[in-house]
């Protein structure tokens, strides 16, 4: 199974982290893992690259990991949890359809 962790600050969403594999089918060939890495990687993108933000990256074998910079202006900030909020809630319905095979859970 794929959990997918998002740090929380309050109502702030400031990361994620996803690990595992999915299982839906090999690695390679498994549309659960292929969907959550692409919209992680999307999100990525847009903070890093289209605002210009420097969030934190971490890949691992098995996991990755994004974390928000501090100090965003007001304008950065709200555009981030904006990002991260959709990719929660894109991340939770693809849980609704793939209940077996991912997980999305709040962390303090």
């Amino acid at each position: 199974m794929t959990t997918i962790a998002f740090r929380m600050e309050g109502e702030r969403v400031v990361g994620s982290t996803a690990q595992g594999h999915s299982g839906y089918a090999e690695a390679g060939s498994d549309i659960v893992c292929a969907a959550v890495t692409s919209a992680i990687r999307m999100t990525e993108c847009a903070v890093n690259d289209v605002l210009g933000l420097e969030a934190s990256v971490k890949v691992r074998e098995d996991s990755v990991s994004l974390r928000l910079p501090g100090g965003l202006s007001q304008s950065s900030e709200s555009t981030c949890q904006t990002l991260l909020t959709a990719l929660m809630l894109y991340l939770t319905e693809l849980h609704e359809e793939y209940p077996q095979h991912i997980l999305v859970v709040e962390e303090d």
